[in-house]
Formats: C-alpha cells, sequence, structure tokens
C-alpha cells in the first residue's frame, strides 16, 4: 500500500510539466489535464502553477464550441471537420464532454473509439471527459484545458458538449465560436429549439442533408434564415449564418471552413475576439469565487449545522429559500 500510495504522487516538478507541454509531449500534456481534473488539495495546487506558466503562450488559437440536437452526428461532423482542419495545416485538440449519471457519476468517455481516424493523427489530440453535475454542457475545468491545448501548440480547439439544453449555455462563455449542429426537419425542431441556443449560434449547420432527407435539409436551412432574422443583433456584428452539409459524405465542410476563417478574421480586426475573451475572464473569475466560497463553507462546521437547520425549514416550508438563505447570511456578518 505505501509504495502505491507514493506512485500517485506527481513526480514531476512545474516546471517539467510546462517544459514538456510546449515542446508538444501528448503524455505530459495528459498528465497536466488529469491534474486539473483531480479534487485533491495537492493536485490542484500544482494544476494551478502550471497554468499560470502556460498562460503567456495561450490564446493564439481559435476556440470553437460544437453542440447540436442527439442523432445530429456530433462526433462524425468533429471528425470530418477536424481532419479538413489538418489537411489546411492546423493543430487540432478536441475536448470531447461525456454525459455523466447523476446517480452514479459514470462516464462512457467513448469519443475516441467513435473518432478513430482522428485520434490516430499526430496532428490531433482528443481528450474526452466527464460532465460531472456541472451545468452548463462542459466539464468543471473545461477551460483550463483549453489553456493547456494552446500552450502545446494547437491552434483549434473544438469543445464538443453533451447536447441541447437549457443550461449548456456555459460553452458559450468560453469559445470564440458557437457552431449548432442540427438535422433536417425544420418546422416542429424550430418549435421544440431553445431560443437561447439558437440566438447564441454563430453558425448553424444542418447535417445529414444527403439522400432523401436533402429536400428536408433545404426546407430546414430556409426556415432557420427566416427565423435568425428576428433575433437582435449579435454584440459581435456577425451575422449568423445557415449551411447544409453531409458529414458522412463531407460535403459542405469546407464552405463551413471558409465562415469561420472570416469570422475569425473580422472579430480580430473589430477588437471583438480580443474584448470578448477578457470578459470571459472576468467571468470565470467569479465563478471560481463562487465556487471556492462554497467549498470552503461547506466544510466549517458550524455553518454546516446553519444550513442543516435551513435545509429542514426550508423543506418543511416552514421558511422560503430566500429566508434559509438570509440566515446562514446573517451568521457569516456576523462571524465578520
Amino acid at each position: 500500500m505505501p509504495a502505491s500510495k507514493k506512485s500517485r504522487k506527481p513526480s514531476y516538478t512545474p516546471a517539467q510539466y510546462v517544459e514538456g507541454i510546449l515542446r508538444g509531449d501528448r503524455i505530459m500534456l495528459a498528465r497536466a489535464m488529469t491534474l486539473v481534473e483531480s479534487r485533491k488539495p495537492e493536485h490542484q495546487a500544482l494544476a494551478a502553477e502550471i497554468i499560470d506558466r502556460c498562460l503567456p503562450h495561450s490564446g493564439q488559437s481559435l476556440r470553437l464550441a460544437v453542440t447540436g440536437t442527439p442523432g445530429a452526428g456530433k462526433s462524425t461532423f468533429i471528425e470530418a471537420f477536424g481532419l479538413q482542419l489538418i489537411e489546411k495545416g492546423h493543430k487540432v485538440a478536441v475536448l470531447a464532454i461525456d454525459p455523466s449519471s447523476h446517480l452514479s457519476g459514470g462516464s462512457i468517455l467513448g469519443d475516441k473509439t467513435r473518432m478513430q481516424q482522428l485520434a490516430s493523427d499526430l496532428r490531433a489530440f482528443i481528450r474526452p471527459s466527464p460532465a460531472g453535475t456541472k451545468l452548463g454542457g462542459v466539464a468543471p475545468n473545461t477551460r483550463e484545458l483549453i489553456f493547456l491545448c494552446e500552450a502545446a501548440g494547437y491552434d483549434r480547439i473544438l469543445v464538443e458538449t453533451v447536447g441541447v439544453g437549457q443550461s449548456e449555455t456555459v460553452v458559450h462563455s468560453m469559445t470564440d465560436f458557437f457552431l449548432l449542429l442540427l438535422i433536417p426537419g425544420a418546422g416542429d425542431e424550430l418549435q421544440g429549439m431553445k431560443r437561447g441556443i439558437v440566438e447564441m449560434a454563430d453558425l448553424i449547420a444542418i447535417n445529414k442533408a444527403d439522400g432523401q432527407r436533402l429536400k428536408a435539409a433545404q426546407q430546414a436551412q430556409k426556415e432557420y434564415q427566416r427565423a435568425l432574422h428576428l433575433f437582435p443583433p449579435k454584440p459581435s456584428h456577425w451575422t449568423p449564418k445557415v449551411l447544409i452539409i453531409s458529414a458522412l459524405h463531407k460535403r459542405g465542410i469546407d464552405e463551413l471552413l471558409q465562415l469561420i476563417e472570416v469570422f475569425k478574421a473580422q472579430m480580430e480586426k473589430s477588437g471583438f475576439l480580443r474584448q470578448n475573451r477578457q470578459k470571459q475572464a472576468v467571468y470565470w473569475l467569479h465563478e471560481r469565487i463562487d465556487t471556492a466560497l462554497r467549498n470552503y463553507l461547506q466544510q466549517q462546521p458550524e455553518f454546516k449545522k446553519r444550513m442543516l437547520k435551513a435545509e429542514e425549514k426550508v423543506a418543511a416550508g416552514t421558511w422560503s429559500s430566500l429566508q434559509g438563505s438570509l440566515y446562514l447570511l446573517e451568521a457569516l456578518i456576523k462571524r465578520n
């Protein structure tokens, strides 16, 4: 047992991790990511130092979110898209978020098996991560993993989310370009789609537009183009586009890539890309503070007692959730 415990301790210094990451060592990159995802305090402290040292070497990529309805073919699309990017000279990192069970916490983590051709290419790096209990369609530390990938030289970062849902918009706060992948069937699908997700999309790609579904895809394209005109202008002043593609047959991917490059050039010229990333950094600072404070308070014995009392009162209907939160806040004010 002692030898086993000893082997689990990080065996490299922060400088060694960073040196490996900067020279493109995929194994060292994966090990650093494991530290970032660890909940152990000693791992978190080491991870924070590694990330800080990598920050000056990050930021040069284009960060793309890829989300879509179940069955839209996200993995097939990402593989075709990633291979096309590699052909054009890019290095591609895919941060693929697998849904976690709320009961067991288990996750499939099968993206490497679903993207075998892309995974076997040394110019690509695929990292499947469990979403855990975190809302937003991304894993708790996805943003930090982006920084590590950028420091390792990957200039196109694809974040594949678990699906489409009201709570999944957090990915928008850590990426530059939001790609929504849909399938033919405009009418009913448009009614059921969450407005917030469509409104955030920089590009809607209607996949599986082949064979008998081509006509339905063309109709869906018209429906979404009309719908997008009803939304207010985006802060970036980018006009969202709607394309029909077939990831399976690799049709429409090149046009999609061209549009993304136009977007990148336009956002860099206007200064929006830099300004938006600055806002994102501040947003995530606040998120981290909220999480750190909550975790700290939950470890304090007196606070835990008061929390149990508040939960009992709220559950019984004696207190409202507002009253319960004020009761907990009062204790903190008196303590300070």
